[in-house]
């Protein structure tokens, strides 16, 4: 991307025009949070953070082994805080952010963004083609063998991610679809 000396780039003055300060991710398990999240990051010129990957970075351990080690509360209180701490830092820069699953569904997450003002997206895909494509990843995921309890947990959480900005149905489009449409719906092109 190019920019003018001394003069925002095109995107950084297109979210300002646009009003988006930051563009969050929201939905189960292998909705292509993280992907989704890198190629707005390249399409936009933004940076990309993964929030997972600020805890296990700050904890030093996995997600798995806060969860085992630790349990499912201290997790949630050090996703909480992270989030807290990352929507402190951001500037005038936009920034492409990714939440784990459970953090969208979360009453003080999703309050957390909707006062700071930040566009949420949930990407949503048909509870079969999220469970099929946990499968295909390599990531140890506690539910990826159990779709009765996989369809469970996505059902209570689908309601919450349902209060996202917008919806983008991800089922049958591949990333740079998605990346695209999100853009689009944000105005930023």
């Amino acid at each position: 991307m190019s920019t003018r000396p001394g003069g925002p780039s095109d995107t950084t003055k297109s979210a300002s025009v646009s009003g988006v300060r930051a563009i969050v991710l929201v939905g189960f398990m292998g909705a292509g949070k993280s992907s989704v999240g890198a190629a707005l990051s390249r399409h936009l010129g933004w940076p990309f953070e993964d929030l997972d990957e600020r805890i296990q970075a700050q904890e030093q351990r996995s997600i798995e082994e806060i969860f085992r080690q630790s349990g499912e509360v201290v997790f949630r209180q050090l996703e909480h805080a992270a989030l807290c701490s990352l929507v402190g830092e951001l500037g005038a820069s936009p920034k492409v952010v990714a939440l784990g699953g459970g953090a969208f569904a979360q009453a003080n997450n999703a309050s957390l963004l909707q006062e700071a003002g930040w566009s949420t997206i949930f990407l949503d895909a048909p509870v079969e083609e999220l469970f099929r494509r946990c499968q295909q990843q390599p990531l140890e995921r506690p539910l990826r063998g159990d779709m009765k309890e996989f369809q469970r947990l996505y059902e209570d959480r689908r309601r919450c991610y349902l209060k996202a900005g917008s919806r983008i149905e991800t089922a049958g489009k591949d990333v740079e679809e998605v990346a695209v449409e999100a853009i689009n719906r944000l105005g930023l092109r």
